[in-house]
């Protein structure tokens, strides 16, 4: 097994159970996530594509609510304790969906609740997960294992619009959630795992309360302190993070465009919402299938020859080529081949990279300041694109308008990854001086 997966990921010693632990419990995480995200999708548009920007609204004020939660908890309990128990509140919450599902009572309102809640959901348990591997692993490791653990999610990614396709329509909603709700306790076992150490004095010990690690903003501890705001300070004071959630609302304006022009193709082929369900099952098989491949010949690699820079200026160039492809052939499977490639190329490469920029921040950053970005940022993006395509569809625009518009977006884009890239990998190196034998002696 080491031989045959030595060909794929450098491992070193001691860094298998880690490894593993968040290989599995990245696939729990995501095949559950995907297992509900095509029946969003399709319930997203029971009310019709015109209420799509409500729906992003509305999830941007869940997140604006929910934050200052997380907030409380990440000030009173360390990781290892917080962690589990915002995977199990959600655990439960998808647990009273398959009830309300199986009742079958107010199907619209249900579809639009819904549809807010997985997508507060997704964002926050994923965060969360990646905030705790950036916390585990160092830059370094990051550079070698995080496209491997990736590859775990992509899986987990692949099983579940599969077993979406399958079970929509003799299951029912109701099935699908309850299912959901068994991967998502899985993958609480496999955090408990890493949590705990698995694989001593291979990982950054900080989980675990042990000895500190320095970053960007001082020293780790096991509690991260502050107040329930901290991270959204830390956000607007410091020009790193902040290039971060930058780097992060360009990535949103160009993915809701995309997916609110592939939205109205869908509504436009099929009035059924199990049918819908599949076909966007299907679109995010065929991403999930491309994301693999390119996670495990091809991300590592990437990153190590080519650096972060690359890695990150890749998802705005190959998002342009994305919106032009769409807009000169304006078809459902054109634009979904146009949307495999652009999603592919986030997961797979962009996605790592991004990962490995909070390697080098403080703990306290690593999960309130990327819960922030990754949640209020990330739907606060989603919100106002989806307000501004709208604006510009009222107005006559089309989508070969959205193309030329995004191409000095994306262009500037690409120019903000290379100065992250250049800023991480000087902290990474500050952070390396700081830990040698030398530095430590005097």
């Amino acid at each position: 097994m080491k031989r045959l997966l030595s060909r794929v990921v450098e491992i070193q010693p001691g860094e298998g159970a880690a490894l593993f632990a968040a290989f599995a419990g990245f696939f729990f995480l995501l095949c559950g996530y995907y297992l509900l995200r095509p029946l969003r999708d399709a319930m997203g548009l029971a009310g019709g594509v015109g209420q799509l920007p409500w729906l992003f609204s509305a999830t941007f004020i869940a997140m604006l609510l929910l934050v200052p939660v997380y907030g409380w908890l990440a000030r009173r309990h360390a990781p290892a304790r917080f962690v589990p128990l915002v995977f199990r509140f959600f655990s439960f919450n998808i647990l009273l969906f398959a009830a309300w599902f199986a009742s079958g009572r107010a199907p619209v309102e249900a579809g639009r609740v819904f549809f807010v809640w997985l997508s507060v959901y997704n964002l926050f348990v994923v965060s969360m997960f990646w905030s705790a591997l950036a916390d585990r692993f160092s830059s370094e490791q990051g550079r070698r294992l995080f496209a491997f653990i990736a590859a775990g999610g992509t899986l987990g990614a692949l099983a579940g619009p599969a077993l979406a396709a399958g079970i929509a329509l003799p299951g029912g909603p109701a099935l699908m959630a309850l299912l959901a709700a068994l991967l998502l306790e899985s993958c609480v076992h496999c955090y408990r795992r890493l949590a705990r150490g698995a694989a001593a004095g291979a990982l950054r010990p900080d989980l675990d309360g042990a000895p500190a690690t320095a970053g960007r903003h001082g020293t780790h501890g096991a509690g991260l302190g502050g107040t329930v705001l901290a991270g959204l300070g830390l956000l607007l004071r410091d020009r790193y993070l902040g290039a971060i959630a930058l780097y992060f609302l360009l990535h949103t304006l160009a993915s809701t465009f995309l997916y609110l022009e592939q939205s109205r193709l869908v509504a436009s082929s099929s009035g059924d919402t199990a049918a819908r369900a599949q076909l966007f099952a299907l679109i995010d098989l065929a991403v999930s299938g491309t994301t693999l491949l390119l996670q495990l010949f091809v991300t590592s690699r990437l990153l190590r020859w080519f650096g972060v820079g690359v890695a990150l200026a890749l998802l705005p160039l190959v998002g342009w080529a994305a919106f032009a492809l769409a807009a000169s052939f304006p078809t459902l499977w054109v634009m979904a081949g146009a949307q495999a490639m652009r999603r592919a190329c986030d997961y797979a490469i962009a996605r790592p990279a991004r990962e490995l920029l909070f390697t080098v921040v403080s703990r306290e950053a690593k999960y309130k300041v990327k819960s922030a970005i990754e949640t209020v940022v990330y739907r606060g993006g989603d919100a106002a694109s989806a307000w501004i395509f709208n604006l510009l569809a009222a107005a006559g625009a089309g989508f070969a308008t959205l193309a030329w518009i995004m191409l000095p977006i994306s262009l500037a884009w690409a120019g903000l990854s290379a100065w992250l890239a250049r800023q991480q990998d000087s902290a990474a190196r500050t952070a390396t001086l700081a830990s040698t034998p030398q530095a430590l002696n005097g």
